[in-house]
């Protein structure tokens, strides 16, 4: 009787209550802690339930999450694109994250999908090297080991000179920027990647300088041997600090080896990259 009069009571009303669910959290407060979290973990928590999924996609959380200059990003870079202009903020962050090619699609931007940091890269024809137009010792090759389609492609010369720049709105914070270049020219064989070091001569006697310039008087200089053939390497030219965000930064960059001592050559020029430092350190791997 003890047991019928208990299940009476619970139906009646007179039970202990039942325990809270996630579900039943307000939706403005699952907003609020989702906030506090970086993109990836706002997504995987989106998939708990419906009140998550509703609550992950306020504008206020993912306009915390882009740049601080991320109009500057649609407006100027990417030419006011109008499939961003009324796109939702969670949504326009996920299109950052693409890469977004610009300036003729010679340059591509994206946002770091952890961190919302912008990443940046120029190609090879965005840059100015010199004797590019002299078919004797440059040339554009086709590759798929790239963002873009070709990279450039030094046989021989006495003077190797890159030089590059860029004006940019950068979010606050401190970056890195690297060249992305290659010993050899990548072949393939019966369908099996081969290197051509036929031409690679010249960068074992003295190192390429690497120099990064700074509207604001920053300056970076280092030096290194090019090595590791067959392999893209991300050679670290320096980092600079941006102070405004809402100010326009001017970068001058450059790569050069023109002791005329002596001939080098056999060296692919991919692109130009600038990460967020804290992202530069994982990318240093990428190839």
């Amino acid at each position: 009787m003890g047991a019928n009069l208990s299940a009476a009571a619970e139906r009646d009303g007179g039970g202990p209550p039942s325990r809270p669910r996630l579900g039943d959290i307000p939706e403005s407060c699952v907003a609020l802690i989702l906030a506090q979290l970086n993109p990836p973990e706002i997504c995987k928590l989106a998939l708990l339930n419906r009140s998550f999924c509703s609550a992950s996609s306020a504008d206020f959380i993912w306009e915390s999450k882009l740049p601080s200059g991320y109009k500057f990003i649609v407006e100027k870079v990417l030419l006011a694109d109008t499939s961003l202009i009324n796109l939702q903020k969670k949504e326009l962050y996920a299109r950052l994250c693409r890469p977004n090619p610009f300036d003729g699609g010679t340059k591509v931007i994206r946002l770091d999908k952890n961190t919302g940091g912008v990443c940046l890269s120029i190609s090879s024809k965005a840059l100015t090297i010199t004797g590019i137009d002299d078919r004797r010792y440059w040339s554009h090759i086709s590759t798929e080991e790239s963002r873009y389609p070709t990279v450039a492609y030094l046989q021989q010369t006495w003077w190797f000179e890159v030089d590059g720049e860029l004006e940019f709105q950068f979010p606050a914070g401190t970056y890195s920027l690297f060249f992305r270049l290659q010993l050899g020219k990548s072949l393939k064989r019966l369908g099996r990647r081969v290197c051509n070091s036929e031409h690679i001569h010249g960068w074992d006697i003295k190192p390429v300088q690497f120099r990064l310039t700074i509207s604001d008087g920053q300056h970076a200089v280092s030096r290194c041997h090019l090595d590791n053939p067959g392999n893209w390497v991300l050679y670290h030219v320096g980092d600079f600090v941006v102070g405004n965000s809402n100010a326009l930064t001017k970068i001058k960059f450059s790569s050069t080896q023109i002791d005329c001592t002596h001939t080098k050559g056999g060296v692919c020029v991919d692109a130009a990259l600038i990460y967020p430092s804290s992202v530069g350190k994982e990318v240093k791997s990428w190839s």
